[in-house]
Parts: structure tokens; C-alpha cells; sequence
């Protein structure tokens, strides 16, 4: 990947993050973090992969929400970017973050029994 299209994908990163904590006024919106950006080679599609604290239902609603708010977080994201074209985003959940706890919840039980000590 050249260097233009990683800068290009952090800027996006710290812009959008940005626009989800203090512009977008949607109570469906609960504590959502952008973990990672992905910008197609043509810079026209963009996927946001978000993380999302809570339940099963409160990641629908955020879920929802996010993709009411596309429109407004790309104008949003236009005013900041200096980009000749803005990209079609898409937002994706992102489980990475959730699976990390359960291994390390795993990991901190099994030393708490002794499983890992080899003693």
C-alpha cells in the first residue's frame, strides 16, 4: 500500500472519529471508536470499522444509527478533508476488540486456577 493512501486512511480515521464524538447528535449512538479504515485504491469507497460498547441490541441501534448518519458524517467529512472526491462509506462492526477480552478473560482464569503456571 504507498504511502498516500495510508495518510489518506488515518486522516479519515481521526476525522470520522472526530465527527462521531462531537458532531452527530443521534442518541442511538452509544459509545462507538473507529478501530480501523479501509480506502479502496480509487479512493471512492471507504469501510469504517467501528466498535461498539454494550449488548447485542445496543449494536443494532448504533448500527442503525450509523448508517442514518452516513450522509451527514460525509458532509461532515468533506468540510475536513481535503479530498477531490469524498468516498461512499460503509460502516462494519468490528469484533476484534470483543474477541480480545474473552481470550484475555480466558488467559486470566486459567492462571488463576493454576493452569498456566508449569510448576
Amino acid at each position: 500500500m504507498n504511502a498516500r493512501l495510508m495518510r489518506q486512511q488515518e486522516e479519515i480515521k481521526k476525522e470520522v472519529s472526530f465527527i462521531l464524538q462531537r458532531k452527530v447528535k443521534d442518541p442511538r449512538l452509544g459509545f462507538v471508536s473507529v478501530t480501523d479504515v479501509e480506502l479502496s485504491r480509487d479512493l471512492s469507497y471507504c469501510k469504517v470499522y467501528v466498535s461498539i460498547l454494550g449488548d447485542e441490541e445496543d449494536r443494532q441501534q448504533t448500527m442503525i444509527g450509523l448508517q442514518q448518519a452516513t450522509g451527514f458524517i460525509r458532509s461532515e467529512l468533506a468540510k475536513e478533508v481535503r479530498m477531490r472526491k469524498i468516498p461512499q462509506l460503509t460502516f462494519l462492526y468490528d469484533s476484534s476488540l470483543e474477541y480480545g477480552s474473552k481470550i484475555d478473560a480466558i488467559l486470566k482464569e486459567l492462571d488463576l486456577n493454576g493452569g498456566l503456571g508449569g510448576e
